[in-house]
Parts: C-alpha cells; sequence; structure tokens
C-alpha cells in the first residue's frame, strides 16, 4: 500500500509510533523513525531492517525547530523526496482541573503536542511542495473533539491539533499536500500501561472509560497504524482535512 514511499514518523522509538513504522515498512514504505530517545529509536529502526525493511533513525525533538528541520533534511537528503509523514510525537496530560494546572503544565503539553506538529507541518511542507506534493497524518485525540475531566492542558492541545490541520489541508489542497489526522480513543501504549493508568486520578475512571468505548475494549496500536497507513496512501486521494476518529465509539 506503501510501496517506495518514504515515510518521516516522529515519537517513533515507542508505542504508537513504533507501530507505524513497522507496519508501514512491512507495506514497502522507506520509513525515517525519528525520536528524542536514540535508543529507543534506533532500535526499532533495526528491528525493521532486520527483518528485511528499509528504515533510518534520526534523532527529533519536536519542541525544537531546528530539530524537526533537520529530521526532515535527513528524510529528504537519505529518500531522495518526503512523500509522507506521520506526527506522532505527544506526551500525556497532567491529570489536573484546570484551577490546578501551572503555567509549566500547560506550556509542556502543548509545547509538544501542539507547537511540536505545527513545526513538523511547517517544514513538511517546505520538503513536499517542491516534489508535487505529499501527505501528512497528525496524531490527535478523541479529546481532540470532545472535552475530558482533568485533562484541560491535553484537550486544548489536541483540539488545536485538529484545527491546525483543518487550515494546513486548506493551505496544503493547491500544493498537492494532503493533511489529515487521527483521533484515537485510548490505546494500549506504554505510556497508557505504565504511567496513565497507575496514576490514582486516571485510575479512578478506568472502568467508566472502559464502558464509553461502545466497542467494549481500548484500542491497539495496529489499529491506529493501518488508519495511518489509508491516510498516507493513494486510496486517500480524495480525503484531507479530516479528523478520523479511531476510537472504538468513545466520541459517539
Amino acid at each position: 500500500m506503501l510501496s517506495g514511499k518514504s515515510i518521516l514518523i516522529t515519537g517513533a522509538g515507542s508505542g504508537i509510533g513504533a507501530t507505524c513504522a513497522r507496519v508501514f515498512a512491512a507495506n514497502g514504505a522507506k520509513v525515517i523513525v525519528a525520536d528524542r530517545d536514540v535508543d529507543s529509536g534506533e532500535g526499532v529502526a533495526a528491528e525493521i531492517r532486520d527483518s528485511g525493511g528499509e528504515a533510518r533513525f534520526r534523532h527529533c525533538d519536536v519542541t525544537d525547530e531546528a530539530s524537526v528541520a533537520a529530521a526532515v533534511s535527513f528524510a529528504t537528503s537519505t529518500y531522495g523526496r518526503l512523500d509522507g509523514a506521520m506526527n506522532n510525537a505527544g506526551i500525556e496530560m497532567r491529570n489536573k482541573p484546570v484551577h490546578e494546572l501551572t503555567a509549566q503544565d500547560i506550556e509542556a503539553v502543548l509545547g509538544v503536542d501542539l507547537v511540536g506538529v505545527f513545526y513538523c507541518i511547517k517544514h513538511e511542507f517546505l520538503a513536499m511542495k517542491d516534489a508535487g506534493g505529499g501527505s501528512i497524518v497528525n496524531t490527535a485525540s478523541a479529546s481532540g473533539v470532545r472535552g475530558q475531566i482533568n485533562a484541560s492542558d491535553y484537550v486544548a492541545a489536541k483540539h488545536g491539533v485538529v484545527g491546525l490541520t483543518k487550515a494546513a489541508a486548506c493551505d496544503g489542497g493547491p500544493l498537492g499536500i494532503r493533511v489529515n489526522a487521527i483521533c484515537p480513543g485510548l490505546i494500549m501504549t506504554p505510556m497508557a500501561k505504565d504511567r496513565l493508568m497507575n496514576d490514582p486520578v486516571f485510575s479512578q475512571a478506568l472502568e467508566g472509560l472502559r464502558q464509553r468505548h461502545v466497542i467494549g475494549r481500548f484500542g491497539e496500536t495496529e489499529e491506529v497504524a493501518n488508519a495511518g497507513m489509508f491516510l498516507l496512501s493513494d486510496l486517500a486521494s480524495f480525503v484531507t482535512g479530516s479528523p478520523m476518529l479511531v476510537d472504538g465509539g468513545y466520541s459517539v
């Protein structure tokens, strides 16, 4: 489905991003595994190569515009062009009500989850527009289309990603660049298992959250990767500006 396409994935050292890198490479993509964790990112890239796929690692901190620009430049110099990007790097909410959030809390979450996506889109556009276009997918959240208790920081960031996706799609249309977002429900990533579910505030709401996923379970990283693969592929050639819900019915 992605045969021959060069695709940059941020936050690809673990969780959704790592699964995207494996799935995309297994379906013919040439993958840039971008992450600020060198050991994890190198490990994912090596695993893909050992399985017969094509992947290279690049250190990238999405809160640093120069680091993002360098990662995009590495992708184009390595594979000749940038066909697609999955802007996936993100951090979780602080699990506090809005009146307890500090300026540092807000800046940390918005810095990675929203401003980091902006930096990625900007430099991906610059790489794609002169090459005739491409496809960008931003990882938002079901919290990007609805509210959530104790998550004003995260909800604001993910609503911002959905809005940024729609606006960037308008700018990208004349350039042949499609921009979409995926809005996952709760996905069984290391972040969810190791941090959120061990948080006493979050864990109290866990069963109610499970019940609100009308499918009756939480999601798997492969399910998000498959949606991303579709949006990055030519099968989605008439899809842009869309916040695709991959949330087991949570938002309904």
